[in-house]
C-alpha cells in the first residue's frame, strides 16, 4: 500500500468526459489499496478566459483581485472530480489551497510555498477518502488567496508529496514521458525510463516543456520521486530520481534540448577597462532583462567586443538600453540578431567521459553548421547557431550520441 500524489493538468480535465476518465484512473489505484491525493489544474483554457475577463475591466488588474478570480478555475475542477469519484463509488472530498492551508508568501500571482499543513489530508485519507486538492493556489498569513504562477499546479503536487512523505508524485500530461528530444523534430526520439533531477532541471531550463522548473527544483530538494505519465494511455512513463548510478552506465547524453526564443546582442569597441562587464550588464539587469550566455573578446587596440543572449521577447528593450550604454561608453556600434537558436546536450555521463564537447562540435561541423557561442556546465554543453539550422543540428546530434531508437522501437 502506497501513498501517491497524482497531478492532472488542464487538458486532462478539459471536459466533463475527461474528468470522468480521470476519476476511473484514480479508482484503479485506490482499488489496488493505495492512498491517493489528486491535484488538479483548471479546465483547459479556463485560466486564460478569466484573465481576459479581468483585462476587460483593467489592462493591469490589481494582483490580489486577479488571484481571487483565477483561483476559481481550480475550484470548479476539484468539485467536479470529487463528484465524479463519488458517482463511481469512491469516497472523495475536495479542498481549496486555503482549506488545506498551503501557506505562501504574499507575492500575488507568483507566490512561493512556505509550509503545508498535512494534518487534515492525513485525517481524510485515514477515513478512506480520496482527497482532491486545487493546484496553483494557496493562502498567505493574512488569509489572502494567492496563486503560484503559470504551471503552479505541478509545484503544488510536488510540495504536497513532500509534505505528506508520499511514495511517488505522478504528473499526468499529454505526453507519455520525457523523451531524448522533441519527437516532432526527431522521429527516432526515445522515451527515457529514468532521468536524474539534475538532468531534468537542465532540460526544463533549456527549453523542454514537459515539467515546470520550480516543480523539478522542489522535487530534487525534498527527494520526491517524480513520474511523468500520459493521462489517457497506459505505460510506465519516465521516473525522475536522485539515483545516478544506473544512469552512469547509460548513454553519455540523456537528452537534447533546444530553444528558439533566443536573441543575441553585441556591443563592439568598448574600452577594455576593469568593470566593463558590470557597466554593460548592470543597466540591462536594472531593465529587468535576464541574460543567458555571455562571450567577451579583447582586441589588440585595448577595446573589447561583448556579446550576450536574452529571451527574444526582451530583445527590443535590451537593444534600446544597450544603445544608450554604447553612447555613454564611446563604443563603436551595437548589433543584434533574432534569427538564432540554442541547442544543448545534457547528461550526467559527461562527468566520467572526456571529449563530449568535441564530439558535439564535430557533428555540427559535418553538417556545415557554424557555432556562434558556447556555454558549458558539468552536465551540459550549449551552443548558439542560426535558427534555420536548428532541426538539422538536433537530428545530427541525436544520431551522433547514439540516441536514435532502434528500428521498430520509435515512439
Amino acid at each position: 500500500m502506497a501513498l501517491i500524489v497524482q497531478k492532472f493538468g488542464g487538458t486532462s480535465v478539459g471536459s466533463v468526459e475527461r474528468i470522468e476518465q480521470v476519476a476511473a484512473k484514480v479508482k484503479k489505484f485506490r482499488d489496488n489499496g493505495d492512498d491517493i491525493v489528486v491535484v488538479v489544474s483548471a479546465m483547459s483554457g479556463e485560466t486564460n478566459r478569466l484573465i481576459d475577463l479581468a483585462k476587460q475591466i483593467n489592462d493591469q488588474p490589481v494582483a490580489r483581485e486577479l488571484d481571487v478570480m483565477v483561483s476559481t478555475g481550480e475550484q470548479v475542477t476539484i468539485a467536479l472530480l470529487a463528484m465524479a469519484l463519488i458517482k463511481i463509488g469512491v469516497p472523495a472530498v475536495s479542498y481549496t489551497g486555503s482549506q488545506v492551508r498551503i501557506l505562501t508568501d504574499s507575492a500575488h500571482t507568483k507566490a512561493r510555498i512556505l509550509q503545508i499543513d498535512s494534518q487534515q489530508i492525513h485525517k481524510e485519507l485515514k477515513a478512506g477518502r480520496v482527497v482532491v486538492v486545487a493546484g496553483f493556489q494557496g493562502v498567505d498569513e493574512a488569509g489572502n488567496i494567492t496563486t503560484l504562477g503559470r504551471g503552479g499546479s505541478d509545484t503544488t503536487g510536488v510540495a504536497l508529496a513532500a509534505a505528506l512523505k508520499a511514495d511517488e508524485c505522478q504528473i499526468y500530461t499529454d505526453v507519455d514521458g520525457v523523451y531524448t528530444t522533441d519527437p516532432r523534430v526527431v522521429a527516432k526520439a526515445q522515451r527515457l525510463d529514468k532521468i536524474t533531477f539534475e538532468e531534468m532541471l537542465e532540460m526544463a531550463s533549456l527549453g523542454s516543456k514537459v515539467l515546470q522548473i520550480r516543480a523539478v527544483e522542489f522535487a530534487g530538494k525534498y527527494s520526491v520521486p517524480l513520474r511523468v505519465l500520459h493521462s489517457f494511455q497506459e505505460g510506465p512513463g519516465t521516473l525522475i530520481t536522485l539515483d545516478e548510478e544506473e544512469s552512469m552506465e547509460q548513454p553519455i547524453i540523456s537528452g537534447i534540448a533546444f530553444n528558439r526564443d533566443e536573441a543575441k546582442l553585441t556591443i563592439r569597441g568598448v574600452p577594455d577597462t576593469p568593470g566593463v562587464a558590470f557597466k554593460i550588464l548592470g543597466p540591462i539587469s536594472s531593465a529587468n532583462v535576464e541574460v543567458d550566455m555571455i562571450v567577451q573578446n579583447v582586441a589588440h587596440d585595448n577595446t573589447t567586443d561583448f556579446t550576450f543572449t536574452v529571451h527574444r521577447n526582451d530583445y527590443h528593450n535590451a537593444l534600446q538600453v544597450l544603445e544608450g550604454i554604447a553612447r555613454d561608453m564611446g563604443a563603436r556600434e551595437v548589433i543584434g540578431d533574432v534569427d538564432i537558436a540554442k541547442v544543448s546536450i545534457v547528461g550526467v555521463g559527461m562527468r566520467s567521459h572526456a571529449g563530449v564537447a568535441s564530439r558535439m562540435f564535430e557533428a555540427l561541423a559535418k553538417e556545415n553548421i557554424n557555432i556562434q557561442m558556447i556555454s558549458t556546465s558539468e552536465i551540459k554543453v550549449s551552443v548558439v547557431i542560426e535558427e534555420k539550422y536548428l532541426e538539422l543540428a538536433v537530428r545530427a546530434l541525436h544520431t551522433a550520441f547514439e540516441l536514435d531508437a532502434p528500428a521498430g522501437k520509435g515512439e
